[in-house]
Formats: structure tokens, sequence, C-alpha cells
């Protein structure tokens, strides 16, 4: 696609005069061909007339990313550079600042930092606004353009400008480096729960992912009460990580299915016999508004399935699918939102979330302020996919359960977490 509009560009004299040539040929009837006639005119004009010379290749760009992002918000052009950057990152090492962005009310808005990133170490959280790159305003660009904005060489600094709710704008500077991303991390709680992190699903999640519940295994032996898998903060990934992630604790059985346009293009995944945790321990998945596209896959199949307690809040809602393809020789590549998902019982999360068993807010909130935080998901994002089956998220709330006044816990969701596991142990003893 891109070169054919360099063509356009680089050949304007022929590239116009061939589409006068062809205005009474069977082309003209067809709107698509008008409408591009339209766009070679101005583009025309654009280099003919505007004050000062334009950068083509920049110009095409921008025009891709205008007609994707009309679409929905996770269809992308990614040229050569990014496109060798997103295989990097999925294999797991990537150049950057290990931050997750999406776009919200015409404002690029931070999904998650990766684990032990620049980002992280910053402390930038999850609904932090970038306002500012090097000084110059993002307001209006397109989510494609302020992320190249973000991208540089190793050892290269950038400084950001962040928006959060009740401060003043802060100025962080970030240093870009090759981000070994170690996705998965674990330990014990209390001496018998075993804890998995995982911050996200790359080629080594589900690798990972057997690692630590083995190393949990051997650690813990028969003390083992059960297993809390934290999917919080976590923006997804690889679907086929997600698979293997929920294989891990299924004995065989649905994952998730997907839908193409007109229900075309039906594929089901299914976990393979045998299961890593035996199906009588425990395990309780920890999710929030920051938990999407693979890590709700995972949460919809082990609650789905009842396999799992879900606890936490409300999921980020993104129930639909992207394949990546390529362009040809440095063309890059379209990111392409190809189909939904379905969780086992056949129910789409797009704009919805996952509602999980039991909610438990991390913080103590006010009514205006659990609005605010709940109102972060993808049913707010411009062009985002609607629910096929008509269903709505759930309006903001203030959560049942809250940490008690005066709290001086680190993490209130993942004591109540290993609570609801050991009290699942001692039941599951008892029967």
């Amino acid at each position: 696609m891109r070169g054919v509009l360099i063509g356009v560009s680089l050949g304007l004299g022929i590239g116009v005069s061939a589409m006068a040539w062809s205005a009474s040929g069977p082309a003209a009837r067809d709107p698509t061909y008008r409408q591009l006639e339209l766009f070679a005119e101005v583009l025309a004009r654009v280099q003919a007339g505007y004050v000062t010379e334009i950068d083509e290749e920049k110009a095409m760009e921008a025009a891709i990313d205008g007609l994707l992002s009309s679409l929905d918000p996770h269809s992308d052009y990614l040229n050569p550079a990014e496109f060798s950057e997103s295989k990097d990152q999925m294999s797991g090492e990537y150049t950057g600042l290990g931050i997750e962005v999406t776009m919200q009310d015409g404002l690029v808005t931070v999904v998650s930092p990766f684990d032990d990133s620049p980002a992280a170490r910053a402390g930038i959280r999850a609904g932090d606004v970038l306002s500012a790159i090097n000084g110059t305003p993002i307001m209006g660009q397109t989510l494609s353009s302020a992320v190249r904005s973000l991208r540089g060489e190793v050892g290269t600094s950038v400084s950001v400008t962040f928006l959060r709710e009740g401060k003043e704008p802060f100025d962080v500077t970030l240093t870009r480096e090759k981000v070994q991303s170690r996705v998965v991390s674990h330990r014990v709680e209390g001496g018998d729960v075993g804890y998995v992190r995982i911050s996200a699903f790359n080629d080594k999640t589900g690798d990972g992912l057997q690692k630590s519940l083995r190393a949990l295994r051997s650690e813990l032996g028969s003390r083992m009460k059960g297993v809390v898998l934290d999917l919080r903060n976590n923006p997804g990934g690889l679907v086929d990580q997600a698979v293997a992630v929920s294989d891990a604790f299924l004995d065989g059985g649905e994952v998730v299915s997907q839908r193409g346009r007109d229900g075309a293009d039906f594929g089901r995944k299914d976990a393979s016999p045998g299961s890593l945790i035996p199906a009588n321990v425990p395990v309780v998945v920890l999710i929030n508004g920051a938990s999407a596209s693979a890590a709700e896959i995972v949460a919809g199949a082990l609650q789905d399935r009842k396999r799992a307690i879900l606890v936490g809040t409300l999921s980020f809602g993104k129930g639909s699918v992207q394949t990546q393809i390529p362009l040809g020789a440095q063309r890059g590549a379209l990111r392409l939102t190809t189909a939904r998902y379905y969780t086992p019982s056949g129910r789409s999360i797009q704009g919805t979330g996952i509602k999980p068993d039991i909610e438990i807010a991390q913080v103590r909130m006010t009514a205006e302020e659990a609005a605010r935080l709940q109102r972060r998901s993808e049913a707010s994002l411009p062009n985002a996919l609607t629910n096929e089956a008509g269903a709505k998220r759930e309006a903001p709330h203030v959560l049942a359960e809250m940490p008690p006044v005066g709290y001086t816990g680190e993490d209130y969701q993942l004591e109540r977490a290993v609570q609801i596991v050991r009290a699942q142990a001692a039941k599951g003893r008892k029967g």
C-alpha cells in the first residue's frame, strides 16, 4: 500500500493524468476509485501549493495512520523500523521505555508500564497521560506519531511531561534501554502460597510460567495451599501464550475461540490433557482495570471453566484480535483487527471487561475517584468496536470491599487473595 502511494506522489503528473484517462471507465463508477482520485488531487495541490516543501514519506505515513485509526484503536501501520522493534518486543527483548500506551479521549494514556522498565522505575502509573515529549505538546497527534517520538537508540534520553489526577503536570527524563523483558516472576507468600506475576504475554511467557510453577511446587511440596496468579496491569500480547498459560491450570477443554467478519474464520484453542497444577489446588487470579487482551483471555478461561476465583476490579475490556501482516521488503507491516475472541462460555468481553468473582479495591476511594478510575477502559476509546451482543460495561461504582481505614500494608488485594486461597484449601480438606 505504501509503495503505491509513494508512486503517486513521486510520479504526480503521470498519476493524475492516468486518473483522468480512466474517468469514463468502470473504475470511475466505483466510489473507492473516486475517493482515490480525490486523494490524488488533494496531494497534487499540497505538493504544488503548500507554503513549504512537504516530507512526502511522512505525509504518506500520516495518510495511512489516518485510514487505520478510523477503523478501531488497535489497527495501525508499522514502518520498517517499528515492525522490527515489534518483533523484538514479542521475542522479549526490545529498545524503549517499557510503556504500553493507548489513545483515550484524544489523549495518549498509559495502559501499563512493564515491570522493571525505565518507565516503571520512574514511577509511571496506569492512567497517566502524556502531554508533551521533549517539550513539544502532543495534543492532536496520532497515537503512532506520539509513539515514534518516544522511540530512539539505546542510551538516548527523552523528556516526557505527564498529567496525573490530583497532581500538577510533571516532567520525567527517561533513558531508552534494551529491555530484557522478564515477564514472569514468582515467590512464596506467607510460607504456603505460591505467587506468580505475569506482566505481559510475549514468546517467553508460557515457558516462564512453567518454570515458575515447577520451582514453587519443588520449594513448597505438600505445604502448597494454592497459587495466586497476578495479571494486574498486564496489557496483553500473544494469544498463543495466553493459551499456554491457561493450559498450565486446565485439564483439556476450550480456552478461547475466535470469529472474524460475519462469524467467519471460526477457530477454537483448547488446552492439552493434564495440567501442571492439579485440579484440587486452589487458584486465585488478580485482575484490575489495566488487565487487557491476552490477560483477559486467561482470566475469562479460568473463570468460565470454574478453575479459579477472580479477585480485584473490572478488567479493561479488549475482546479483539490483531493480526500483523507484513507488507513486503522495506514496507513495514499492517496491524489489523481481524477477529473477536470469546471465552469458553461463548461471551464476548469487548467493551465490557471481565467482572471478578470478588470485587476488592486496592485503595480506599470516594465515588468520584472510583468513577474517574473505572472510566478508563476499552469502551472509552475512540472508534472502539461495540459488543456484538449489545452488552454494556458496568457503571462505575464504589466497591463494597476496600482496605480498612488506616491500612498500612503494601498490597491489600494480594493479601486478600492469599486469604481466599487458604480458605479454599481449608474447605477442600473438610470436603
